[in-house]
């Protein structure tokens, strides 16, 4: 099941006005997955994953890097940017209770800036291939289940605009970099199910606080209104 949590009316700047930074060479180092393994693995992980040389397909990764320098969690929660690891991160749920995915996504028929909420069953068709090597996180998850270590996971997806540049480019399109505050948004709503409040820090980016506090009222908004819904069908049918 796929719930829009937040939809851009408008179409934003196109990328040329976003402030995407160009990158002409680039040397990848390779991942070193152990430099982010504690000795004890958190009870809530939130993983921001994609490519941040693809434009938006590093919406993940942004959204990750905003929440760790805007916002403090409690020690049992994790926020990290996980680039495009791939089966590389299933040691990291060893132990983890609850997994949210953060990632771009493409072809759901939504207008770009789109944020949705995807159980990952259903987060495959629309999930991108940070690589070209790479497999979907759903296929991850296949395999952590495999293994006995498959937390119970959520994943929130911004439809992108365009993850295909002539060049190497670090940054957002337009109407992704508008979703951010959306996006960040759904992330805080869907910890705080899990009881999970995080506090703004202070120092942090006054702006982007305000927005995703407006962005959050209106997500829990959307939220009343399809149990709303789904109540009042339910009465109904048992009518």
């Amino acid at each position: 099941m796929t719930v829009i949590l937040s939809r851009k009316s408008e179409a934003g700047p196109r990328s040329s006005s976003s402030g995407a930074r160009i990158v002409p060479d680039v040397h990848v180092c390779p991942f070193d997955s152990e430099a982010f393994v504690s000795e004890e693995n958190p009870r809530i992980l939130v993983l921001g994953i994609g490519n941040i040389l693809m434009l938006d397909e590093g919406v993940g990764n942004r959204i990750a890097t905003e929440l760790q320098s805007n916002y403090r969690f409690p020690d049992d929660v994790s926020v990290m940017d996980a680039g495009t690891m791939g089966l590389g991160m299933m040691h990291l749920f060893r132990g983890v209770e609850f997994l949210l995915v953060v990632d771009a996504v493409d072809g759901t028929g939504h207008p770009a800036g789109t944020v949705v909420r995807v159980a990952p069953e259903d987060f495959a068709p629309n999930q991108v291939l940070h690589s070209l090597h790479d497999i979907r996180f759903v296929d991850v998850l296949n395999a952590a289940r495999m293994i006995d270590i498959m937390p119970e996971a959520d994943c929130i997806g911004i439809q992108v605009e365009n993850m295909s540049p002539a060049e190497l480019t670090i940054g957002l399109s337009g109407p992704v970099e508008s979703a951010l505050p959306r996006a960040i948004a759904a992330v805080l709503y869907v910890l705080e199910e899990r009881g999970v409040v995080a506090e703004p820090i202070a120092g942090g980016d006054a702006a982007l606080h305000s927005a995703v506090a407006a962005a959050k009222a209106d997500v829990a908004r959307r939220q009343d209104e399809l149990r709303d819904t789904a109540t009042e069908g339910s009465g109904q049918s048992d009518a």
